[in-house]
């Protein structure tokens, strides 16, 4: 059966090669590049750290110091921090071209920008010790990056620019381990000057993205194929698959709507000329684990820890026979919120539920025809969110 698969892919190669499809649409060069190398591509200044967490995972942070026209390295800027979410890596926040990517938006407007990286996606898959094939290494949920990596990265930042207090935006999972992170562990939150919070996801009770309850029914089968490993690896296939037929135009429209499928309704508001930027470099995988936790949440309005499957297990990690409740409220960073009427992910409902939790909330704004990626590659994203974050930031230094 493999070879029979490796067989047609040759075949299917092959004519792609020799132009049996016809390669009617362009090919973005930055598809088959890493984060470094994306933001040389357009000009920038970039430096690369490897920042080991408290439990030993090795996470790829990315640093733009500087913009191209406020290049003079004696200047100390005020620090910016990206966090992506779910499925995503740092690299969505340069996906875009220069004026309408958030981390080349910041940089040139005068700003240190840092990109991190969650454990377990593409530019995160190392370990001090543990082999990435083993189950060991994905024994991991968003619990896990809220409690080491966000502290990790954080820290990190302050102790090398010398800034007590930093600037953080985070997109979708990205809002839910800070949620986590500065509601437990206030010598973290201290840090943080404001928390721009994109699709922020709290609870999922009416969450409508398939995968998500795939996740929930098919659970078993998951584990029984995937084993308690990764989830959606950024393999070598799948870059295949979107870098060399999205391109086509016989498949354009079908990666499209596999892209909507994570997103929420059709929309017109994404560049189609970068759906292969999309594709390839914004699906970094995750957890197993981490996909198990979500589903877990999926009739609650609660926060809650990953449920370990028994009262033995759960008194093991937590000392009680139930996961605990994180107690958002706590957070005491002033936070400012963005959501999507027509995202799928971050329901309106769910947004109205983690927006009663903040107590600090000094913004928020609904834009009735975003979908949950617009907030990282809409066409009008500057306008309607970025220009507003630079606002925010200035009126707050």
């Amino acid at each position: 059966m493999w070879c029979f698969l490796k067989m047609m892919l040759f075949i299917l190669t092959f004519r792609i090669n020799t132009g049996a499809f016809g390669r009617n649409i362009f090919m973005n060069p930055e598809s088959k590049m890493n984060i470094s190398q994306i933001i040389s591509h357009w000009g920038y200044p970039n430096e690369k750290y490897d920042v080991v967490t408290e439990d030993g995972y090795i996470l790829g942070l990315y640093r733009i110091p500087y913009g191209k026209a406020n290049s003079d390295k004696s200047d100390q800027r005020l620090v910016v921090y990206l966090q992506h979410g779910l499925f995503t890596t740092a690299s969505c926040w340069i996906s875009n071209l220069p004026n309408n990517s958030l981390g080349f938006i910041l940089a040139d407007t005068g700003y240190d920008v840092w990109m991190g990286n969650s454990r377990g996606t593409t530019w995160s898959r190392k370990h001090v010790r543990l082999d990435t094939n083993s189950e060991e290494f994905w024994a991991f949920s968003f619990d896990e990056m809220a409690k080491y990596d966000l502290p990790a990265l954080i820290n990190f930042i302050v102790n090398h620019t010398k800034q007590e207090e930093i600037f953080y935006v985070g997109h979708s999972q990205g809002t839910t381990i800070a949620l986590i992170t500065f509601s437990t562990m206030p010598k973290i939150a201290e840090r943080i000057k404001v928390f721009f919070a994109l699709a922020p996801v709290f609870s999922i009770k009416h969450i409508q993205i398939p995968v998500v309850k795939i996740a929930y029914k098919l659970k078993t089968l998951i584990l029984a194929i995937s084993g308690k490993k990764e989830f959606l690896p950024n393999n070598s296939f799948k870059q295949f698959l979107s870098s060399t037929l999205c391109p086509l135009k016989i498949f354009h429209r079908i990666c499209h709507n596999i892209l909507l499928i994570m997103a929420g309704s059709h929309s017109n508001n994404i560049n189609m000329s970068r759906l292969d930027m999309y594709m390839v470099q914004n699906i970094g995988g995750t957890s197993v684990q981490n996909m198990i936790h979500w589903s877990q949440l999926l009739n609650s309005t609660q926060l809650k820890a990953f449920d370990w499957g028994s009262p033995a297990q759960n008194i093991l990690h937590y000392n009680q026979k139930t996961p605990p409740i994180y107690n958002v409220s706590e957070m005491s960073v002033p936070t400012a919120t963005w959501s999507g009427g027509k995202d799928l992910l971050a329901d309106s409902e769910d947004v109205k539920n983690s927006l009663s939790e903040i107590k600090y909330h000094i913004y928020h704004k609904t834009i009735s025809y975003y979908n949950h990626l617009d907030f990282l590659f809409g066409l009008d994203v500057f306008k309607q969110i970025y220009l507003e974050i630079i606002n925010i930031i200035e009126n707050n230094i």
